[in-house]
């Protein structure tokens, strides 16, 4: 359970946290992966063997299909790619006209049996958003584990060959994450000049080109609040973001125009309350699933966001959201 020596999270706030008309499909397919980084919030492994069914796909791609108001269908892991669904959702998005987000550790590429990978998402035009926590080897190595740095610049040299990066309907995208927190606590810098800073770094010394750089702060959720407790800094570091807390960033929360899917097919506010474990509800305290929301016909069963404390984490300074800084 989350303490409670910070303010609790809504009582920070001027009005409850409502939802917005929904807009984006945010699916995890599984806790499947082919790395362990060091931060992972899904707590991710190649260990893990849990992912999407074909049930719970087929009443997804129905979803997909039934309801234009989705213009985004994100889909995340785990690897995604190497999860259950991947092409079968991917393909229902991309028929229906929506974009689809890819959420990519770059190494997939690289595992028997996913080599094909990076032409398929070229192919059906997805849009990649690849972890690349710093443009320094040995940062991304400690994160993420040995090697994965020289694997990231190859498949990010790959992707720049197919078009990635320069053809307007081929976006590459890369998200920082700082290092996990330790005595000494810190915001993410500020995004469009370390964008600037990646950019230069990239293009100078492998001739990398990508769109646009996404910085996200490390809330404390899986293997990050695991390191946190086993240093005594959870708390501290709870305090920390509530001292940071920006109220500006509020009304930009991505939790309020998006459902998150897990692999069973339960549905909550965000990716960070699907692995807390704190499901969304309709108005009358009901879990939602995505069972529910086709025979309610309707995506948006919910009034009022679920908080916790680690909230303050996507609204500490600039904001933090799965498209970056918010303000």
């Amino acid at each position: 359970m989350i303490q409670t020596a910070v303010t609790p999270f809504k009582n920070k706030l001027s009005s409850a946290l409502t939802k917005q008309q929904i807009t984006v499909l945010q699916i995890n397919l599984g806790k499947r992966c082919n790395l362990a980084c060091t931060h992972c919030h899904v707590e991710a492994s190649p260990k893990r063997t849990e992912e999407l069914s074909p049930e719970i796909c087929e009443q997804l791609i129905k979803i997909i299909r039934r309801f234009p108001q989705i213009q985004t269908v994100d889909l995340t892991g785990g690897a995604p790619e190497m999860l259950y669904g991947f092409k079968p959702l991917a393909e229902a998005a991309k028929a229906t006209g929506k974009e689809v987000i890819v959420r990519s550790n770059l190494t997939i590429y690289f595992e028997p049996g996913f080599e094909d990978i990076p032409e398929y998402c070229a192919q059906h035009q997805l849009r990649i958003v690849a972890s690349l926590p710093c443009y320094m080897a040995d940062n991304v190595d400690k994160m993420r584990g040995k090697g994965v740095f020289d694997s990231s610049i190859l498949a990010l040299q790959k992707l720049n060959q197919l078009g990635y990066g320069t053809n307007p309907n081929l976006i590459l995208d890369l998200v920082y994450n700082p290092q996990v927190p330790a005595d000494k606590f810190s915001l993410a810098p500020e995004q469009s000049k370390l964008e600037r800073d990646y950019k230069a770094y990239l293009a100078e010394h492998f001739g990398i080109y990508f769109d646009r750089l996404f910085t996200i702060t490390n809330l404390p959720v899986g293997r990050t609040k695991l390191q946190l407790e086993r240093k005594q800094q959870h708390e501290p570091y709870l305090g920390f973001l509530e001292d940071n807390f920006n109220p500006g960033t509020v009304e930009h929360l991505m939790c309020r125009n998006e459902l998150s899917i897990d692999y069973l097919g339960n549905v909550y506010d965000c990716d960070f309350n699907q692995m807390e474990n704190l499901p969304a509800k309709t108005a009358s305290g009901e879990k939602i699933t995505v069972a529910k929301l086709l025979e309610f016909g309707s995506l948006d069963l919910i009034q009022e966001v679920q908080t916790a404390a680690y909230c303050y984490g996507c609204t500490a300074g600039c904001g933090s959201s799965c498209g970056g800084s918010l303000i």
